[in-house]
């Protein structure tokens, strides 16, 4: 009897510790990792994110860029951390949904090595036409664009960051899902693809919707749709691709809080609590505003639910595209 209450009683004395350091965390500060280069929308998001969480958690949240290999390298980093909560990283549909099929292999499990913390913002993609081949060609709508395609082969290309970035994938599914011949162009980066269309150099583009909406506000490229199952608030008039009738249709770029795999639950929702305060915080809530985000907040269960969902569907589409990265 004396061995069991020793057991008991030492079993109380180790759970005691573990139950404390739960409350008391943190004790010093994360490390949020973001695997692209600084000054884009997500890297620019991430910091504003981690000044207003930082007050929730009482620990300053340093955030380090990581860029490489399509954003795999910052997340293999977060992929291979102790699982304590202390390393964070800014993951995305690349990262977590498109790489995985995209590159002949990636150091890391877009599920099981990560816990899902909170999807930050999900943003349209906007199918953008140069002006002066619109109005030369009288092209109006996604049906014109189609028309005009079926018409003349080959003749109509189209600009992309690169191959599997998500303008390429979008126009690899309309391609197939509308059954035309058009000609890709990748870029080394959405930027020269912007000029390019431009400058006329390309047709049209997929492009972020964060980034043409000046270009479509200003009149110096036409949208013709949007590629989310519904319409962006920044452009109320404009159609989604499904609405012009393909489908189905539904690709967007979204962007949220990961920690490694094995981080208590508990900590998990300290963290969740955290981020869940900053993005109701007005300055954040402006800054999703001019991305044009439709994210609704979900739990960490949801957004976990979500990014399986989202690895499957581009399975299909990463096939559809033809893309590949050795």
């Amino acid at each position: 009897m004396a061995t069991a209450i020793g057991v008991v009683l030492s079993g109380v004395c180790f759970a005691q510790p573990a139950a404390q350091t739960s409350d008391a965390w943190p004790v010093r500060p994360l490390r949020f990792v973001v695997p692209y280069p600084p000054g884009g929308p997500l890297d620019s998001m991430a910091r504003l994110l981690a000044e207003k969480a930082k007050s929730s958690l009482g620990q300053t949240i340093i955030v380090e860029n990581k860029p490489g290999a399509g954003g795999n390298i910052g997340a293999d980093i977060v992929a291979k951390a102790a699982p304590d909560g202390y390393t964070l990283v800014m993951g995305a549909v690349a990262t977590h949904a498109i790489n995985p099929w995209l590159f002949a292999s990636i150091p890391y499990d877009s599920v099981r090595d990560f816990a899902p913390v909170v999807l930050v913002a999900s943003v349209p993609n906007v199918l953008v036409l140069n002006k002066d081949f619109a109005a030369r060609e009288n092209i109006r709508s996604l049906p014109d664009l189609i028309e005009y395609a079926r018409k003349n082969p080959g003749k109509l290309n189209y600009g992309s960051g690169g191959s599997g970035s998500a303008g390429h994938l979008s126009a690899e599914l309309l391609r197939t899902r509308a059954n035309i011949d058009v000609v890709h162009i990748p870029y080394q980066g959405a930027a020269p693809a912007q000029l390019a269309l431009l400058s006329g150099q390309s047709d049209f583009m997929f492009d972020n919707l964060a980034a043409s909406a000046p270009l479509i506000q200003d009149g110096k490229v036409i949208a013709l749709a949007v590629t989310t199952l519904k319409r962006s608030a920044l452009l109320p008039d404009v159609p989604t691709v499904e609405e012009s009738g393909i489908r189905p249709f539904d690709i967007g770029t979204w962007f949220g809080v990961f920690t490694t795999a094995g981080t208590p639950e508990a900590i998990v929702q300290k963290l969740y609590g955290a981020y869940e305060n900053a993005l109701k915080d007005p300055a954040v809530i402006e800054r999703l505003k001019l991305m044009g985000s439709n994210a609704e907040l979900m739990s960490s269960t949801g957004f976990a639910d979500f990014v399986r969902l989202e690895l499957e569907k581009y399975k299909e589409i990463v096939k559809v595209s033809g893309a590949k990265v050795n």
